[in-house]
């Protein structure tokens, strides 16, 4: 199996897309741009949205549903948003075999209708805040696309709230970027930055825009979720306002945040080798693989038996586990199938470890192999699974600090940028100019402007202007 994947060194891109579709994650739609998400693609995906809507919940979020069509009308009454998003709409003009009066906007993403709704719900001090997500689909018309990281249609949340101060809008843009942090280092096993977006880079129509960015395996940036503080943009523009404490009315303040099947891609990508997937456990849709090994019929009776005995103690556990007890595949040609599908963790059960009372384990991330007991397997079992992600997320890390340079010329971020790529630490004089000038010589953008490091005066590594703090840049999806 491994030998049908380019390998990364080879061609890391045609790699991403074998593993994509060979790993059954997703394929490619008869409409150009388009994919579908395959049952194992989309059961990953199930599990990072229970995962984030878990969270969602624990910070007193509630979901509901706004429509995909999207008045015209409405995409142009705040110009920044309406500027930031024309190139990308696509729009309906026909239905029911007629023009429509007005033309329909699929979302591109929800502001608009919602706070059309918005308006309608909040009129006092104590409706707010309100603080609502939808898991929906949207559609942005994309040039260049690619499974899961960039397509014209993709599935995400898209959280939606209203607050009667700037302080605690800010407090709950702040809040659920330290909820996707958590979600993307906990459960996905990558390390992320949180900073903020410069001016350039930020949401259309955001007052700032806060990010989370990772390192991809081929050392390039992959921004995994942003978090926006609206102000009172939308509010204004769809006439959003409340009686306050003192009988007067104000304008309500806003945030809106989002993650996508686009942190599909940053699995594959921050984890996977040669071999295919390696998922992180806690969202693996088969957490263990078992496999009976046997050669004759009264072998493959016991083994079989046992190897669903087994399943069902795993299962019983919570854990997700499957028994691939096909008899038209011999077992090596199942462990590449399970290991290019990323699974962590094998069980092979065959008549020795049937005498032994012992199964035999293999971890799909580091290929250590040992026997477990059968007696307290499923302690067993989640104990290694629980090593597997705890070891990825480690590796993850190291490879980030591996790739990760203080550049203080022009010079060095050009050779480094070239030779190594990663993250670059660099000084940067704050201007639009400097920006975009570095953008249009190397590709390389100001991915953000990181919220835990210290402030630090220096000279920006293009002008030589005064810098008040280092920035990270790096090549990027």
């Amino acid at each position: 199996m491994a030998q049908a994947i380019v390998k990364q060194t080879e061609d890391y891109a045609r790699w991403y897309t074998d593993v994509v579709q060979k790993a059954e994650l997703a394929d490619y739609s008869p409409v150009k741009g388009c994919m579908v998400i395959r049952p194992y693609g989309f059961g990953l995906w199930e599990n990072m949205r229970d995962g984030l809507d878990r969270r969602f919940k624990e910070t007193g979020h509630v979901n509901a549903y706004f429509p995909m069509l999207i008045p015209e009308s409405f995409m142009h009454r705040e110009a920044e948003h309406v500027e930031g998003f024309s190139p990308e709409l696509a729009v309906v003009t026909h239905g029911g075999g007629k023009k429509l009066e007005e033309p329909l906007v699929i979302r591109p993403t929800s502001e608009t209708i919602i706070w059309d709704m918005y308006r309608k719900w909040i009129q006092s001090h104590r409706d707010l805040p309100l603080l609502i997500n939808q898991w929906a689909n949207v559609v942005r018309w994309e040039m260049r696309t690619r499974l899961f990281l960039r397509t014209t249609e993709f599935l995400w949340q898209e959280g939606h709230t209203a607050h009667a101060t700037a302080e605690e809008a800010e407090e709950e843009t702040l809040r659920m970027l330290d909820v996707y942090a958590d979600f993307a280092e906990t459960d996905m096993a990558v390390p992320v930055t949180k900073g903020l977006k410069t001016e350039q880079e930020k949401f259309a129509g955001a007052v700032r825009t806060y990010c989370i960015e990772s390192l991809m395996g081929d050392r390039k940036a992959l921004q995994c979720g942003t978090s926006h503080n609206l102000g009172q943009n939308f509010a204004r523009a769809f006439d959003v306002t409340f009686q306050n404490e003192q009988g007067e009315r104000e304008l309500v303040w806003a945030t809106s945040w989002g993650v996508s099947t686009r942190l599909v891609g940053a699995i594959v990508m921050a984890h996977g080798d040669d071999d295919g997937l390696v998922l992180p456990p806690r969202l693996a849709p088969i957490q263990t693989v078992i496999v009976p090994i046997y050669k004759t019929d009264e072998e493959k009776t016991a083994t079989v038996a046992e190897s669903h005995r087994v399943a069902g103690l795993l299962k019983d556990a919570g854990l997700r586990v499957h028994v691939d007890d096909r008899d038209n595949f011999k077992p090596g040609w199942k462990y590449a199938e399970w290991e290019l599908k990323g699974v962590p963790l094998r069980l092979e059960i065959g008549p020795k470890d049937l005498e032994k009372r012992s199964v035999f384990t293999a971890r799909r991330d580091v290929r250590e192999k040992a026997p477990l007991p059968v007696d307290g397997v499923a302690a067993g079992v989640a104990e290694k699974l629980e090593t597997i992600q705890q070891a990825m997320f480690d590796r993850a890390v190291a490879f980030r600090a591996e790739n990760t340079r203080r550049v203080d010329t022009w010079d060095e971020f050009k050779e480094v940028l070239e030779a190594e790529g990663g993250f670059l630490q660099a000084h940067w004089d704050g201007t639009d100019a400097t920006e975009t000038a570095i953008q249009e010589e190397t590709k390389a953008t100001i991915r953000c402007i990181p919220l835990d490091d210290d402030v630090e005066e220096g000279a920006c590594v293009y002008s030589g202007k005064p810098s008040k703090r280092r920035v990270l840049f790096a090549k990027a999806y």
